[in-house]
């Protein structure tokens, strides 16, 4: 039982109490005084009857006549005359009939009164006894009636104090519903602080539960600020802030591993007369120089998502851009940026050189550097700002036009041209936590099934993943219902998607109505998108709260630092961008950030899963770091 029930039936019981209690008491004191006052009255008669008669020298039938007269008035039970000796001269005694009241009434509180009594004489002579008993009927009748009248007014007095106490109860209600809310919130791996009530015992426990919240949620946030700080020695450039080599080429050789992957762009910038600009201006005003390069690089690492910049030595610098297919104008834009911010540190020549290239799926990384390096390198010979585009062979055709890509993806929507395909995600030792589901879709009956990342950036450019994430979620329903030995299917959502409020609408329809299936669902937005939509995200997570299926982050790692927005969400897991895991067991470098990443997830109750783990010796290192499991290449079937 609820305590806000105990706290109503604690109130109505002792109400009741309170309110019988008094009725007995009340009904109590009025019988006995109706008592007293029925024994006055016959007393009082008796004594008035008595000295009518005494004062005729009334003879016996005169005695009977007034005696058949008085008890003819029907206000007397017993009326009886007896001579000196005891013998009855006159009697008259009423017949047992009903006196107005309940049965059980006059038999649960009998008024008991005296009879009254009273001598009748002439002069000196005695002539008799009097014997009178007035009539109770009607004291039950007055009882009654009175029991009557404070029933209804402890009834309305009850009402009142119900009232009053619905009130009290109302106000303590809603803040002992904060504190509980809250209490539940931090099961769920939300921290979040409320409104400290004024009832001072609830404005106790408010604040110390708030207190323990932000004193979690400060050490939460320390623990990292220290990680970042842990993660950008290991990955950034401590001169301009970007991604050091080591992280480049980590993040370029996950996006060229990725199934998902269709290839991307990649632009490699070197400062011009970099040693020059040195012995002429000296060290400080050469960083100054390397560090405005640097932010014109980040400057488009913020308007682009999912790209990376990077300094790769002293002069050289580099742009990824996966998925990107206008490398061009960015490369075109950047240098008139890296001009202007020239013009101050160079007195003539070349500012910058800039070689770019979209380079295909297919290819590894030492590959697609040596040709865009080339390409740096022709720029380098033209002398002057120049910009020389690598040329990549690509392995097969796609549509050209973004009519032609929304006719082909909505034709293959339409004839169910679309399935999932799985890889195991494993706890470390071996055991299925879930499959990892990405989507593949045939443009034509005959075709080849298309990655995600061949047809997914067009149709987030067309407005279509809400369609495609729909299907999707709808594929992994149907394989979970038919199959009960599936421990659980996980789709991607894109960020596109969950901005949409339709799409949101579908997708707890599509919910609710395979419960069991969606107990089994697990759903997970890339970092970037819940990062960058943040707002969005959190509205979907929280709709999503009541639906059973489990909900996480992938690609995580890279926004580190905006760990903090995620500690109230309730996230069920996080899965780590595999850029963080290649090389573990090799370089170490990552360890720290790791390990450190794994304890604060753990502390928010978050399951941490390593992506693209490709070797055995990666796989062993992820226990060392604190992870619970892991997917990638190294990953086989559970059995």
């Amino acid at each position: 039982m609820s305590m806000y029930r105990q706290l109503w039936l604690a109130i109505i019981t002792s109400t009741l109490l309170a309110l019988l209690g008094s009725l007995l008491a009340s009904t109590l004191s009025a019988r006995s005084y109706l008592s007293e006052q029925l024994s006055m009255k016959n007393a009082d008669n008796a004594a008035a009857l008595a000295l009518s008669l005494s004062q005729k020298a009334p003879d016996a039938v005169e005695v009977e006549l007034v005696v058949s007269a008085l008890f003819d008035s029907g206000h007397y039970e017993l009326i009886r005359v007896t001579d000196p000796f005891g013998k009855v001269m006159v009697e008259r005694r009423a017949a047992p009939n009903n006196n107005g009241v309940p049965g059980w009434f006059s038999r649960a509180l009998p008024i008991v009164a005296e009879s009254g009594q009273a001598q009748i004489s002439s002069g000196w002579k005695q002539i008799g006894t009097i014997e009178l008993v007035s009539h109770s009927r009607f004291a039950y009748r007055a009882l009654w009636s009175s029991v009557l009248e404070m029933i209804g007014a402890l009834a309305v007095a009850g009402l009142i104090g119900g009232y009053l106490g619905s009130l009290v109860l109302s106000r303590l209600r809603k803040p002992l519903t904060s504190v509980i809310d809250q209490a539940k919130a931090i099961t769920e791996r939300r921290f979040v602080t409320i409104d400290e009530p004024r009832v001072p015992e609830l404005h106790q426990l408010a604040a110390a539960m708030n207190g323990a919240v932000v004193r979690l949620k400060t050490m939460f946030d320390d623990e990292a600020a220290r990680l970042e700080m842990v993660r950008r020695e290991v990955n950034c450039d401590p001169l301009t802030g970007l991604a050091n080599r080591n992280n480049f080429l980590a993040q370029l050789r996950a996006d060229l591993a990725d199934d998902e992957s269709l290839g991307g762009a990649l632009i490699l910038i070197r400062v011009a007369d970099l040693t020059g600009v040195n012995h002429r201006l000296g060290r400080e005003a050469t960083d100054d120089f390397l560090k405005r390069v640097g932010a014109a690089i980040a400057a488009v690492v913020v308007d682009i998502p999912d790209s990376l910049g990077a300094r790769l030595n002293g002069a050289d610098y580099a742009l990824l851009l996966p998925r990107s297919k206008e490398p061009r104008q960015v490369a075109e834009a950047l240098l008139a940026t890296l001009i202007r911010e020239g013009e101050s540190f160079i007195d003539e020549g070349p500012t910058a050189f800039v070689g770019f290239g979209h380079y295909p799926r297919g290819l590894d990384a030492s590959t697609v550097l040596a040709q865009v390096d080339a390409a740096l390198a022709a720029a380098e010979s033209q002398g002057d700002n120049a910009i020389h585009e690598a040329r990549f062979v690509a392995d097969e055709e796609t549509p050209t036009s973004g009519d032609e890509w929304a006719r082909l993806i909505r034709r293959a929507l339409d004839q169910h041209w679309v399935r999932l395909i799985s890889f195991p995600v494993t706890d470390l030792a071996g055991r299925l936590i879930h499959r990892e589901c990405p989507l593949r879709l045939m443009l034509d009956e005959h075709g080849d099934w298309l990655p995600a990342g061949r047809f997914l950036p067009m149709a987030e450019r067309l407005k279509l993943t809400p369609q495609i994430d729909l299907t999707a979620v709808s594929l992994g329903l149907e394989q979970l219902a038919a199959d009960s030995t599936i421990p659980g299917l996980a789709i991607n959502l894109s960020a596109s998607s969950i901005q949409d409020q339709d799409f949101r609408r579908q997708l707890l329809e599509q919910l609710h109505r395979q419960p069991t299936a969606a107990s089994r669902l697990w759903l997970e937005v890339a970092e970037t998108g819940a990062f960058h939509h943040f707002d969005a995200f959190r509205n979907i997570v929280g709709a999503l709260k009541g639906t059973g299926c489990r909900l996480g982050i992938e690609h995580f790692g890279r926004h580190f630092s905006q760990i903090g927005l995620i500690h109230d969400l309730g996230l069920d897991y996080i899965k780590v961008d595999a850029s963080f895991i290649r090389g573990l067991d090799e370089e170490g470098g990552n360890r720290n950030f790791l390990q450190g990443l794994s304890i604060i997830a753990h502390g928010i109750g978050l399951t941490v899963i390593a992506e693209g783990v490709a070797t055995s010796t990666e796989l062993a290192a992820l226990s060392d770091v604190g992870f619970d499991g892991a997917t990638g290449p190294a990953i086989k079937d559970a059995d």
